[in-house]
């Protein structure tokens, strides 16, 4: 959908943005180069959403160490390559490539052990990865997989060449993500703009959202008001209206728009840990000393 294309008597509340968010460089696993945007000093929650990493480099001395073996519990993590290969395993039997165009999707639930592993020594690896909190009556719930290659991400392709790759939630068109039975109601979209194109798409009034992008530059479009957002910048919406509404700028723009139903619970966080209390995550760090991962 172009901007022109828009109705004049559409009534949308169109969000704001609240704040950018530059990232911080950072390293995590055996040394991989990433950098951090939520769990970080500039933005350390958003309410589901716990962490995002961007990690993309063609030194295999960033990445090539990648993340052994290592384990969680109460939260789930996504990962989505836009390129190279990862090889995962984990210690309820699970293991796989996630390869450029794939998504997993795991719920750590009770408590799970999985290294992340390149499966490459040359070449580019890109992505992301995003922490998205669990309910409090969700937390010790098995773990769970949820994982597809690009093949099986639903693309949409609207006017003027906009192309829209869905991977949980759906669209206004209404084209559904793979992934679904997720307790925030995630609506996850990866989104190429041709130069000069905008793109809107409604979301509850209530979920947390925010774009980052990943190439290009792109403005927020508010009534009268526009904010840019540059590459690799985040940008953090307010949770005022029931659409966004972007437009890129005089070259091509890629994003990720990701919005999710906030918890409102209390959160205690010790590393790989995410509970409520400060008593369950000793029972976190006992039950992984004694093995009952």
């Amino acid at each position: 959908m172009t901007l022109d294309s828009f109705p004049s008597d559409t009534k949308m509340a169109y969000r704001n943005l609240d704040r950018i968010i530059k990232g911080q460089p950072t390293s995590d696993g055996a040394g991989v180069c990433l950098t951090r945007y939520i769990g970080s000093s500039d933005l350390n929650y958003l309410d589901p959403f716990l962490l995002l990493d961007f990690f993309e480099s063609d030194n295999p001395d960033d990445y090539i160490a990648g993340f052994p073996s290592h384990p969680h519990r109460g939260f789930e993590t996504v990962t989505y390559l836009f390129a190279g290969r990862v090889r995962h395993e984990d210690s309820v039997g699970h293991e796989g490539i996630i390869e450029a165009g794939g998504v997993q999707w795991m719920t750590a639930g009770r408590g799970i052990i999985h290294s992340e592993m390149p499966e490459q020594e040359k070449g580019r690896l890109a992505g992301v990865q995003l922490w998205v909190n669990l309910p409090s009556v969700d937390k010790m719930c098995q773990p769970i997989y949820h994982e597809y290659p690009a093949t099986d991400i639903p693309v949409e392709i609207r006017d003027n060449g906009i192309r829209i790759q869905v991977i949980a939630g759906s669209t206004s068109t209404p084209i559904h993500g793979p992934v679904s039975g997720v307790a925030t109601d995630p609506l996850y979209l990866d989104v190429t703009l041709p130069a000069g194109c905008s793109v809107s798409e409604p979301l509850p009034n209530s979920h947390a959202a925010f774009i980052f992008v990943i190439e290009g530059n792109l403005s927020l479009i508010s009534g009268s008001s526009s904010c840019p957002i540059a590459a690799k910048q985040l940008g953090v919406l307010n949770n005022e209206g029931d659409c966004f509404l972007v437009r890129a700028g005089d070259a091509s723009a890629r994003f990720l728009f990701v919005a999710a139903r906030p918890l409102n619970e209390p959160i205690v966080r010790y590393g790989p840990f995410v509970m409520n209390t400060k008593t369950e995550i000793q029972q976190a760090i006992n039950d992984y000393n004694a093995g009952r991962f």
